[in-house]
């Protein structure tokens, strides 16, 4: 039996940040693995049977568990992040959801190989014998330059999905 453990949450950094009553700007946070129970049990909710968009507030506030100092994450806190950081996590949801890693792929821009970069880090993504994903290292840090380049693309924008 292999030793192969289940990342369950994730850490993100904001775009833009969540500004408090007080004014303290919160980027920093963490999101877990959603559950067949935060998939169902919004449907039952009156508000997002009346306005469906309103389920991306419901399920973001089940499973983002941490954001900066706040003691909780509900949907008030969803609902006043800024667009860019709400199309952020929903975005992270569906990696981390439907791929099980908070990568994105993108491409050398030397010789157009394709490969996973982790979102947070930007550490290049190789698969391992087992299936699973390890970040790439060689132990002296030269191999991949062209490779950071397609990082920096991740970080700008331009990596597809």
């Amino acid at each position: 039996m292999t030793d192969n453990t289940l990342q369950t949450e994730f850490e993100f950094t904001l775009p833009q940040g969540y500004v408090d009553d007080e004014g303290t700007l919160h980027r920093e946070g963490r999101m877990r693995l959603a559950t067949a129970a935060d998939e169902i049990r919004p449907l039952s909710d009156a508000q997002v049977q009346s306005n469906s968009s309103y389920l991306t507030i419901t399920l973001l506030a089940r499973v983002v568990t941490e954001l900066g100092t706040l003691e909780t994450v509900d949907a008030d806190v969803i609902e006043n992040l800024f667009v860019a950081d709400l199309e952020y996590l929903q975005s992270m949801y569906e990696r981390v959801n439907n791929r099980g890693r908070n990568a994105v792929v993108t491409a050398c821009p030397d010789c157009g190989e394709r490969f996973d970069v982790e979102v947070e880090t930007g550490a290049v993504l190789v698969e391992t014998p087992d299936g699973s994903a390890a970040a790439e290292s060689d132990g002296d840090g030269a191999d991949g330059d062209a490779h950071l380049d397609g990082a920096a693309e991740v970080e700008a924008g331009n990596a597809s999905e």
